[in-house]
């Protein structure tokens, strides 16, 4: 039994994938297990029980669509796996100066660094990226608002599904997953 931590792609965002958070906490409850807490409604959970991520994903997207009607990408980590995201950032200053325009895309699968550069070429107002693994780092030193670095255009690019979370919610995560930093 160990600590698990699950990122729900789009979902109460502009509209799309509402659900309630209550909800979302109770089906994760009812698939058995234990110590489930929420951080804000855009879909950050952690909770207590056994499996590994690849597998528990499918088994909660499906339980999700059949239970709540809700489509969408079940992203798990261990506190090993996020542990090592985090001790991977590749912007350390600017993730402490400015952690609300410091996002990491979370990835469910690995994608493709030979397309990095597809991306890249997308960036404007000085942004600055990194793909470390399955997670892409990137500095938005005028916000993400205006970008052209929109999740979608990304996952394209880069041939892999995943979902943004700014370095105050990474840290969010791993103090509720007991990560030791």
């Amino acid at each position: 039994m160990g600590k698990i931590i699950a990122l729900l792609r789009a979902i109460n965002v502009g509209g799309t994938g509402k659900v309630a958070i209550a909800d979302l906490r109770k089906l994760v409850e009812d698939e058995g297990f234990t110590a489930v807490k929420s951080y804000i409604a855009s879909g950050n959970l952690v909770f207590e029980g056994a499996g590994k991520p690849e597998a528990l994903e499918a088994r909660f997207e499906a339980a999700a669509a059949k239970g709540l009607g809700l489509k969408s990408d079940w992203i798990l980590r261990t506190p090993a796996e996020w542990t090592a995201m985090i001790e991977a950032n590749p912007f350390v200053a600017f993730s402490k100066a400015t952690p609300s325009k410091y996002l990491v895309t979370v990835f469910k699968t690995e994608p493709d660094p030979a397309r990095l550069g597809e991306v890249a070429a997308m960036a404007t107002f000085g942004e600055e990226m990194k793909l470390v693994g399955r997670a892409l780092y990137v500095c938005f030193p005028e916000g993400s608002g205006n970008s052209k670095l929109a999740g979608a255009a990304i996952e394209k690019r880069l041939g892999a599904r995943g979902t943004a979370r700014n370095w105050n919610t990474v840290l969010k995560l791993a103090e509720m997953a007991d990560v030791k930093l």
